[in-house]
């Protein structure tokens, strides 16, 4: 496991849900009009797709909802799995959408044979959880192996290149009756951030607080659309999108 996995499964996955708003219908609309945006659509051809970093779940049924199937949406955690497979049911897509326990690093090869995914995507900040950027252009290069001709990859991710200073790094991610999650940006170096939760839960009318952290990657959009490049992938879309997150669309030519 990475440091970001075990920091997941410690602190953020139970979480995760109500940090994307939780509301999961809400965010798989919003990733259904994102990806059907940019293009994206398997209707009509069975046109397979592969989900890294699904979480639970919300870019998985979009891609169903947008006519991919198979989905096969992996993750390293459980606990976020179990949420997708509940969704998957209550959507009627459990027989598009396969869960997958696995290490988003090399999972390609392992799932997909070469030349026959139609997308892949890695959404959702996941890029920059890889331990380092090695991971990020191996993940690249498995994805341009693994789509077919005119494929699409997509990844979304904070860019984090800027540094913040004083009390501009302490980042309120969201906050409710009974629960306020805060981070913390330390930059440690210019590939890396190491990123502090302060999560208070209300329990009994008592607050509780509970804090770990992990790093993550400082990836630059004109690095990240480099390694695309050199892939041989071609880029389409490489703008700032919804929740300030970078939005990157590269094709397979």
């Amino acid at each position: 496991m990475t440091a970001a996995d075990e920091h997941y499964d410690r602190l953020l996955a139970e979480h995760y849900t109500w940090m994307l708003g939780g509301d999961i219908e809400a965010a798989t609309a919003a990733q259904t009009e994102l990806l059907g945006g940019l293009g994206l659509s398997g209707a009509g051809d069975g046109a397979a797709a592969v989900d890294l970093g699904c979480g639970p779940g919300p870019q998985s049924l979009a891609l169903a909802r947008l006519g991919f199937t198979p989905v096969t949406a992996v993750d390293s955690s459980a606990v976020l799995l179990g949420e997708l497979a509940e969704h998957a049911r209550r959507s009627g897509v459990t027989r598009t959408v396969r869960p997958v326990h696995d290490d988003i690093r090399g999972a390609l090869p392992r799932l997909a044979a070469a030349g026959s995914v139609a997308a892949v995507v890695c959404m959702g900040d996941t890029l920059p959880h890889l331990p380092a950027r090695t991971d990020v252009g191996e993940l690249i290069e498995d994805a341009a192996e693994a789509l077919r001709p005119g494929g699409s990859f997509v990844a979304t991710y904070r860019d984090l290149t800027r540094a913040l200073h004083g009390p501009d790094r302490f980042v309120p991610v969201r906050s409710s009756a009974d629960r306020i999650l805060t981070c913390y940006l330390e930059y440690v170096d210019e590939d890396t951030v190491q990123v502090h939760d302060l999560l208070h839960t209300r329990q009994d009318g008592a607050w509780q607080l509970r804090t770990g952290s992990y790093p993550k990657l400082r990836l630059a959009p004109e690095w990240l659309a480099g390694r695309c490049r050199a892939a041989g992938l071609a880029i389409r879309h490489d703008e700032t999108g919804p929740r300030g997150l970078r939005v990157l669309h590269a094709v397979k030519p």
